[in-house]
């Protein structure tokens, strides 16, 4: 099984940004070592609790720690931005870590009312724009790296990288799914924040792919929440941090960052709250290698992906690498 990281950059209670970044780097470090395919970072602004609103530049610090590790955002919004911008700064990447880049779209705002107001005035008219920008980008990305818009002359997004960064596309719904397929770009579905029908949403992207003159193939990654331990009892201890601290966030009550062990155990919970609580565990996978194992293999399985990308977060910086390693020693074999 092909794995990855997602990693949004949380931070802990009493920690700082700082440390959080630093945290990011290692495991990135960490997830070479251990044989994961790809570590990607998410982007979000302005929302307590996550450190990291520019993945990539995080991406360039961690590149020059890193020597084979594949390094993507994921995603770019790119709605807020213009793609030759985007291009220009992916192409850079990849001219410094040849062959390691990816570039992961997505659509939504990645913050606040406010704060999309703040990064664009049209916001919603580029979200509509949104195949039209990933022409454009897929453009400037391929290996000519020249785009001609409309009567303009070619541009070139410099520097021009040898090997050009990988695109994909990032959702949650058919929307994205049958975006993703009629552009013949990889698909990588978030299942750990969907609501949708994991298996219907992948069929309609691998059944719709157009192969298009470079003849692609359609190629699937899953990105899953999941919190790996010794044991299960141990899993759920651990997760408990992750979990309260989503229902911390859903009150703004987050910005502290995820909570220890003892504060998420001591956090008093209502019957609407516990009823939350217990949905969102059946979003996640949490247990021993052998339980995360199992149920890893079996959305794999079921989603026909490639490869399986995971996002752990936790209160104890080690305990999150723990996980990770746990996987990589059960499923790496």
């Amino acid at each position: 099984m092909k794995l990855s990281v997602l990693d949004s950059s949380p931070m802990s209670s009493g920690q700082t940004s700082q440390e959080a970044l630093e945290e990011s780097a290692a495991l990135a470090r960490e997830a070479e070592k251990l044989g994961f395919t790809r570590y990607w970072m998410t982007e979000h602004h302005d929302l307590p609790g996550l450190a990291c609103s520019a993945p990539e530049v995080m991406l360039s610090y961690i590149g020059a720690h890193t020597k084979t590790i594949r390094l993507g955002t994921g995603a770019v919004l790119l709605p807020f931005y213009k793609p030759f911008k985007v291009a220009e700064v992916h192409n850079t990447l990849a001219t410094l870590f040849p062959g390691r880049i990816d570039v992961g779209i997505g659509r939504t705002p990645g913050g606040s009312a406010e704060v999309t107001n703040a990064l664009s005035d049209n916001f919603l008219e580029k979200v509509w724009q949104l195949p039209e920008l990933i022409k454009e980008l897929e453009g400037y990305l391929m290996s000519s790296g020249s785009w001609q818009r409309g009567e303009e002359a070619k541009i070139s997004a410099a520097p021009l990288p040898e090997t050009a960064p990988e695109l994909w596309l990032l959702g949650t719904s058919k929307k994205s799914a049958l975006l993703a397929a009629e552009k013949s770009l990889p698909y990588a579905f978030a299942h750990f924040m969907s609501d949708q029908d994991m298996e219907e949403v992948i069929s309609q992207y691998v059944d719709n792919f157009v192969s298009g003159e470079q003849n692609r193939k359609p190629e699937v990654l899953v990105a899953v929440s999941a919190v790996c331990a010794e044991t299960d009892k141990r899993a759920h201890e651990v997760a408990l941090s992750s979990l309260i601290w989503s229902l911390q966030k859903e009150k703004g009550e987050g910005a502290r960052g995820v909570p220890s062990i003892g504060e998420a155990s001591a956090y008093p919970l209502n019957n609407s709250e516990k009823d939350k609580l217990e949905k969102m565990k059946q979003k996640m996978i949490i247990g021993s290698p052998d339980t995360a194992g199992r149920e890893l293999q079996a959305i794999q399985s079921a989603s026909r992906a490639d490869e399986i990308m995971v996002m752990t977060t936790a209160f104890s910086q080690e305990d999150r690498r723990e996980s990770y390693r746990l996987i990589a020693k059960k499923l790496f074999k």
